[in-house]
C-alpha cells in the first residue's frame, strides 16, 4: 500500500506553527499507523496547480491512491474509514463519532475561528464572544459527564475537537476545568506528540539559510 501524501506549506511564520491544520492529518495517520509523506506548496505566490487541488489556496490537501481531497475534516473522515482506531465499526459508535466530528467543525470551529481572528486583530464583537462562550459552556457540560465524545473511547471526533479547543486564546477563554482536562487528556496521546514534533521540525527547518 502506498503512503498517503499530505500537502502543507513550505514555511509559515512562527505563529501559527504547531496549529497549521496539516497537523490533524499527521496526527490521524500516527494514531492509525498509516504511512504518510509530506510535500509542500509555497506559502507565498500560490500557483494555479495549488488552486486546482485546493480551490481556496489553503492547506492541507491530501492524496491517497488516486483520491485527492481538501478540507481537513473531509481528509480526516477519509483516513478514519481506514482504521477502527479512529472510527468504530459498529453502526452506533460510527454515528456518534461522525456527529461529534461535524460538531467540532460546525458548532465550535465555525464560531471560534472568526472570534479568534477578531481578537488577534484587536477588534471586539460582543455578540460573537457571547456565542462562543455559550458553545464552550455546552462542551464543558458534555466533557464533564464523559471521558470521550463517542463510543466510550478515543475516536477521530476527539482528535478534531481537541485540536479546535487547544488554540491558546480559545483554551484560555474562561474557566472550564473539564474542557481543560479533556484537551490535556487527548493531546497527551503519543501520536499527537509525534505529529506536533514533525510539523514543528518541518517549519523550523525552513528558517535555516
Amino acid at each position: 500500500m502506498s503512503a498517503v501524501t499530505i500537502w502543507t506549506y513550505d514555511r509559515v511564520p512562527p505563529p501559527p506553527r504547531g496549529f497549521v491544520r496539516d497537523l490533524r492529518l499527521r496526527w490521524a495517520c500516527e494514531e492509525a499507523g498509516i504511512a504518510y509523506s509530506i510535500r509542500t506548496v509555497p506559502f507565498h505566490d500560490r500557483s494555479g496547480e495549488h488552486l486546482a487541488r485546493q480551490p481556496f489556496g489553503q492547506v492541507p490537501f491530501m492524496e491517497d491512491e488516486g483520491v485527492t481531497l481538501f478540507e481537513s475534516g473531509a481528509c480526516l473522515l477519509h483516513l478514519a474509514r481506514k482504521s477502527d482506531i479512529l472510527m468504530p465499526r459498529d453502526e452506533i459508535g460510527a454515528a456518534e463519532a461522525l456527529q461529534w466530528t461535524i460538531a467540532a467543525l460546525n458548532s465550535i470551529e465555525m464560531v471560534s475561528v472568526p472570534w479568534w481572528f477578531l481578537k488577534v486583530s484587536g477588534a471586539d464583537h460582543p455578540g460573537l464572544t457571547g456565542w462562543l462562550a455559550s458553545r464552550l459552556d455546552h462542551i464543558e457540560r458534555v466533557v464533564s459527564e464523559r471521558e470521550w465524545l463517542a463510543a466510550r473511547r478515543f475516536t477521530v471526533a476527539d482528535l478534531l475537537m481537541a485540536d479546535v479547543l487547544r488554540t491558546p486564546l480559545v483554551r484560555d477563554f474562561g474557566e472550564r476545568p473539564a474542557t481543560a482536562a479533556y484537551v490535556s487528556r487527548v493531546t497527551e496521546r503519543p501520536a499527537f506528540g509525534k505529529a506536533l514534533a514533525g510539523q514543528l521540525a518541518h517549519f523550523n527547518a525552513s528558517d535555516v539559510g
